[in-house]
């Protein structure tokens, strides 16, 4: 079964650099990050894992916990981290799940479920869709996933972006327009009617179009 948009994060049990964890009472009350890796050691990754560890006050600062997954065990994790703050100059202190039978990544729609053997049989090639990025509610619903080609570098800078948005878009009724950054005007939500409106955005807005109604984040 794929997964979409506002779907149940599949909830599952994992050893981690961290220990072993179940996924939704890891979560907690907070937002999520789960992204993947199809192999440790694996260039790209290295520096994405790097910049991930330098962001990650900010994603504590936003309610969110960080968690990582590549397609190896925690102990090949263990040395690749050593690497990644070697050449990152970043320490990763976030966990890392070790998923040796590729439970997560099948799970997660990242592999089919008809792949066969375990990490020692296969590699970053056969593993190039374990790359996928999952923003998760405390709700334990999917709100964002995106997959990435093994040679392009991922945008966490936008990853928090959207955090952002998602942030601001649950509580209140508005939508964030085209490269929308905090503190941007928003767009007054479609289902809200314009005497709806009235009442939640009393400093009025900006009418471009009947459906386009530009108005101050609401703080």
């Amino acid at each position: 079964m794929s997964l979409r948009i506002n779907d149940e994060a599949p909830n599952f049990d994992a050893t981690t650099t961290h220990g072993p964890i179940h996924f939704h009472e890891w979560i907690g009350q907070s937002w999520a990050i789960l992204f993947s890796h199809p192999k440790d050691f694996t260039p790209v990754c290295t520096t994405e894992l790097g910049y991930m560890a330098k962001l990650e006050h900010e994603f504590i600062k936003r309610n969110c916990k960080i968690i990582g997954l590549s397609v190896d065990s925690v102990q090949d994790h263990s040395r690749w981290l050593q690497d990644i703050e070697d050449t990152q100059g970043h320490k990763v202190n976030y966990p890392m799940i070790g998923d040796v039978d590729l439970t997560v990544a099948k799970l997660y729609n990242m592999l089919p479920a008809e792949a066969t053997g375990t990490a020692q049989g296969r590699n970053a090639a056969s593993n190039a869709t374990v790359r996928s990025v999952f923003i998760i509610g405390p709700d334990k619903k999917i709100k964002l996933f995106l997959t990435y080609p093994m040679t392009t570098g991922r945008n966490f800078d936008e990853i928090l972006r959207v955090l952002d948005s998602l942030q601001l878009t649950a509580p209140h009724k508005v939508a964030t327009p085209v490269n929308w950054k905090s503190g941007d005007d928003v767009i007054i939500a479609a289902s809200v009617s314009d005497e709806e409106a009235k009442g939640l955005f009393k400093d009025g807005w900006k009418a471009l179009k009947p459906y386009l109604r530009i108005v101050k984040q609401p703080k």
